[in-house]
């Protein structure tokens, strides 16, 4: 079996590599030179079209920003559709709007292409070792052709219903994991100006309740303020855009989700977008006149 790959940034690099890994032959087409002879010093097939690829390709898997480049890659003049063969899957790793995800899949499948939307979670360090969690949506019978190949990628990958329900899953994780972050910082914030140790604030309330994998995976990075981009805070504020976007389509208040959107476009104006996530702790410093 042949896997194209494009989308080869901070997350789909590590995911492709574990997928050669695995014993899998990669295809991709990166517009990036430095990306392509490193891919190809792994193994991998490297080819100037997206067409071409679809075509040697038996699935394909796409890692891209946000709805309007997965479209443009699948369905525009030059796209995917038009050299993928009947039979085949394409598997969008990609976190975007699930509305956009099942116009997409509705496109191929009168192509006879398989579809699944399987955004990811768990940011670089979960790409690099392979245990990142999927959110899949599909028929069946395509989850089940595609399970070992995104078991290659993942710890965790889990079938959440038709075509568009892992992107929802997916909005409804990025809600949890920023409301999170922000609780996080707010926390440490508040404790750094009452002048205890945050070292020890942490090392006491992982084990309790307040624990979490936001909490081991971010207030590290917070303490040692190392906020070199895991998941950036632009993506983290392009997939709130795209939450608030369904929300008014489907008619659900969000207003917790509202506030912390609203936190995330500040710190991108004021400089922090291509910071990590676990900056949103600078907002709050600024607000309380602290630093960590």
């Amino acid at each position: 079996m042949k896997i194209g790959f494009i989308g080869l940034g901070i997350m789909g690099k590590p995911m492709s590599k574990n997928l050669l890994k695995a014993g899998y032959n990669l295809v991709i087409s990166s517009s990036k030179p430095d990306t392509n002879r490193e891919m190809q010093e792994h193994g991998t097939e490297v080819v100037d079209t997206y067409i071409e690829l679809a075509a040697k390709s038996d699935v394909i898997i796409t890692m891209l920003p946000n709805s309007p480049e997965v479209k443009e890659v699948i369905l525009a003049m030059g796209g995917l559709i038009q050299g993928a063969k009947p039979g085949s899957t394409v598997i969008d790793m990609s976190s975007i709007a699930p509305i956009a995800s099942q116009e997409i899949g509705k496109e191929l499948k009168e192509k006879d292409i398989g579809f699944l939307d399987a955004p990811v979670s768990g940011g670089e360090p979960k790409a690099i070792d392979g245990t990142i969690s999927v959110m899949a949506g599909g028929d069946e019978e395509v989850f089940n052709k595609c399970l070992p190949i995104m078991q290659a990628m993942a710890g965790s990958v889990v079938k959440t219903g038709e075509v568009g329900s892992g992107n929802s899953t997916k909005l409804a994780n990025q809600i949890i994991v920023a409301l999170n972050i922000a609780a996080v910082s707010e926390a440490l914030v508040l404790t750094e100006k009452m002048g205890v140790d945050n070292q020890l604030v942490y090392d006491a309330i992982r084990g309790g309740l307040a624990g979490s994998n936001v909490l081991d995976a971010k207030a590290p990075k917070m303490l040692d303020r190392n906020f070199d981009p895991g998941f950036k805070i632009d993506l983290h504020l392009k997939d709130l855009n795209n939450v608030m976007e369904t929300s008014t389509d489907i008619d659900a208040p969000l207003p917790l989700t509202a506030s912390i959107r609203e936190t995330l476009k500040t710190l991108s104006v004021n400089g922090n977008g291509e910071d990590d996530h676990a900056a949103i702790l600078k907002y709050y410093e600024k607000l309380t006149n602290v630093r960590i």
